[in-house]
């Protein structure tokens, strides 16, 4: 019965959208950066298990866990770690200071590198957008940047916190939203602050993200000044977001509380890969009546409606659109290993497909909001991005959010000096 619900709702969406369309600016994405840590600051599993012994606030089942996570987890002994981790003695180090630093770090670099590469002035940047879901200091962190850059008085600027993993392509919507409406550039900086949010406890669903998060950092520069389409990289499509918190299971799926103990941290629910498949479901429902075509949406809805009228219920569940007659590259928030394989086994997205999401999550674990970025950056990297192809961004947030961009590429991909990938890449894919 959902999936008829889907269809019908698909079909409508469909309807609806090729009514409705008004006339809007074209979005174009000029450029992107991503951050690449100092070599010094990699995790290995030795500096893992070291810093677990050092804090002395792990029981020896806890440090037992947590390796096992970390060896089970796909990360390389290549991601990075905040310097927070770094300041000995751990627990008595100023936290905030060191947040402030790891933010800058990243921020600062992605930022700078983004506008070299752009040659775009800050007194030309009328939105500036930042997302940092676990820290927002005051000042905020686009007054960080206002400061640093030297942005005009008349920049607006837009702070957003507790998006997770969904930060990144929310700002490229909220973005996107603004410019549509006025010409202008906006500059979209998103990071994570892993630091600060290090849990020093034993309650094995909060003990996950010390696993699997890592540094990163990404900025993306967007206008809608069509004269500068010769030299953009991309246009923005479409844009959809979509909120299932009403559902309890997905608002605790990933949930800031304190243990019994009192330590604060980030509960990973057991139940967070189903929230992510059910929730997907419902967010492509949606989405396949913008992107995909005619063809392939009657073809779907032909095999549910027989299905149906044949009562075979069970095969109901096992139809899904072909995606990959909408898009050529896929960039899929790599949130853990699990995730990655549910959402392509959801999708029926072979494992090319998935294959930067994966090789991602190896080479810079779970960078959160700034992830889809380190991974188009892989598919640049490894020349596969042409003219004309279309790119399915789609990035997932605690609460439980979904958020999808679509990308049409305007000029053929070719790596340049800053690509995070530029070093590594040769060695990729690992199987």
């Amino acid at each position: 019965m959902m999936h008829l619900q889907l269809l019908a709702i698909a079909v409508i969406s469909s309807i609806i959208f090729f009514l409705c369309r008004r006339r809007r600016l074209p979005v174009l994405l000029l450029d992107y950066s991503c951050h690449l840590p100092d070599p010094e600051r990699r995790c290995t599993l030795d500096l893992f298990e070291y810093i677990c012994l050092r804090s002395r606030l792990f029981n020896p089942e806890s440090s037992s866990f947590m390796t096992s996570i970390f060896c089970k987890s796909g990360l390389s002994k290549e991601t990075y770690t905040p310097p927070y981790l770094f300041q000995p003695p751990l627990l008595l180090s100023s936290k905030h200071p060191l947040a402030i630093q790891e933010a800058e770090e990243g921020l600062f670099a992605a930022v700078s590198s983004l506008l070299n590469k752009t040659d775009v002035p800050p007194e030309k940047i009328s939105h500036l957008i930042v997302a940092c879901s676990m820290f927002s200091p005051t000042p905020s962190l686009t007054s960080m940047l206002v400061r640093r850059f030297g942005f005009t008085d008349s920049v607006k600027t837009y702070n957003l916190s507790g998006m997770g993993c969904s930060g990144g392509t929310t700002c490229i919507d909220l973005a996107t939203r603004l410019l549509s409406q006025n010409h202008g550039y906006a500059l979209v900086a998103v990071t994570e602050s892993n630091g600060i949010n290090w849990y020093f406890g034993n309650d094995r669903n909060m003990l996950i993200p010390n696993c699997i998060f890592r540094v990163g950092s990404a900025a993306v520069l967007l206008t809608s000044d069509p004269t500068l389409r010769d030299s953009a990289k991309m246009e923005i499509l479409h844009t959809l977001r979509t909120h299932h918190g009403t559902d309890d299971s997905a608002y605790k799926a990933g949930y800031q509380m304190e243990d019994a103990d009192g330590n604060l941290g980030i509960a990973i629910s057991k139940d967070l890969v189903r929230v992510a498949a059910v929730g997907l479901i419902r967010h492509v429902s949606l989405l396949a009546s913008q992107v995909l075509p005619l063809s392939e949406i009657a073809r779907y809805a032909f095999k549910v409606v027989l299905s149906y009228m044949t009562g075979n219920r069970k095969a109901i569940a096992s139809h899904v659109p072909d995606f990959m007659k909408a898009f050529d590259h896929v960039c899929i928030h790599a949130g853990g290993k699990a995730v990655i394989e549910a959402m392509g086994k959801s999708l029926r997205l072979g494992n090319d497909v998935m294959e930067p999401a994966r090789m991602t999550l190896h080479r810079f674990g779970n960078t959160s909001s700034s992830l889809v970025f380190y991974e188009l950056a892989y598919l640049e990297a490894k020349g596969r991005v042409k003219e004309g192809d279309r790119i399915w961004m789609l990035a997932f947030g605690t609460g439980f959010k979904a958020c999808t961009i679509v990308l049409r590429v305007l000029k053929d991909s070719s790596i340049d000096s800053a690509n995070p990938w530029s070093h590594c890449v040769s060695r990729y894919p690992i199987s």
